[in-house]
C-alpha cells in the first residue's frame, strides 16, 4: 500500500470524487464473517466501527437489527456520506457518526463498547508503521467494555505481530483472493478477533 493510505489529504482527495469502495471483502461477505459475534449480542450492544470510507458496512448492522452504532472516519466526508447513506437506504439515521483519528481514539473515555469493528484501516494506518499501529491497539483496548471484542479485516498473515500486544489474537477466517491464473499463489485476507488480555489477577489488563 502507498505510505500516503495514512494521510488525511490522501482521503480527503479520494472521497471527493469517490462513492463506494469496498476494502479487501464486500461488506455482504465480511458480515458473514461477523455474524457469530453480532449474534452474541443484545439488540442495544454497543458497536463502534472505525474507518467506515465509502463502505456500506454501517447498513449491514442497521439491516441485522443494531443501531446503537457509533461509525467514524477522520476525514469528515466519509462521515457525512455515511449518515447520507443509511438515510437512503432507511430513510431515517438511528446510528451516530464522528469524526476520530483511529491513532488517537478518546472515545473510551466517555463511552465504552462491546463489539469494535474494522475493515482494513489496520493496513491503512500501519503505513505509517508500527507506532501508530500501536496507538490505535491501545485506543481500542480502552473502547472496549468488559467481554467486549475487536474484529478486524486484514491482508496481512502477520498484522498484530506487536511485541506487548494487550490482545489475544485469533484467527476467523482467511478468505482465498481471486487468482487471475491458476499458477498464481495462494493470497489470503484475515479476519482476526481480539480478546483484551487477562492480568494475573485474572481481570482484562489495563494496558
Amino acid at each position: 500500500m502507498p505510505a500516503d493510505y495514512d494521510k488525511q489529504s490522501y482521503w480527503r482527495d479520494r472521497f471527493t470524487s469517490e462513492k463506494s469502495f469496498e476494502w479487501l471483502l464486500p461488506s455482504a461477505d465480511f458480515i458473514r464473517i461477523v455474524e457469530p459475534q453480532l449474534l452474541s449480542l443484545r439488540p442495544e450492544a454497543r458497536i463502534l466501527h472505525i474507518g467506515i470510507g465509502t463502505s456500506d458496512l454501517q447498513n449491514h448492522f442497521r439491516a441485522r437489527g443494531y443501531s446503537n452504532v457509533l461509525n467514524v472516519d477522520y476525514e469528515p466526508l466519509a462521515v457525512d456520506r455515511g449518515r447520507e447513506l443509511e438515510k437512503q437506504s432507511f430513510g431515517d439515521v438511528k446510528m451516530r457518526y464522528g469524526v476520530h483519528d483511529a491513532t488517537q481514539l478518546d472515545i473510551g473515555q466517555r463511552e465504552k463498547f462491546d463489539l469494535v469493528i474494522d475493515k482494513s484501516t489496520v493496513d491503512a494506518i500501519s503505513c505509517a508503521g508500527k507506532d501508530p499501529l500501536r496507538r490505535m491497539v491501545a485506543g481500542v483496548r480502552d473502547c472496549l467494555a468488559p467481554g467486549g471484542v475487536w474484529v478486524s479485516l486484514s491482508y496481512s498473515e502477520s498484522r498484530f505481530d506487536l511485541e506487548g500486544l494487550p490482545f489475544d489474537v485469533e484467527v476467523l477466517n482467511k478468505t482465498l483472493t481471486p487468482k487471475l491464473k491458476p499458477t498464481d499463489p495462494d493470497v489470503y485476507h484475515w479476519t482476526y478477533l481480539l480478546r483484551p488480555k487477562r492480568d494475573a489477577s485474572g481481570m482484562p489488563g489495563s494496558s
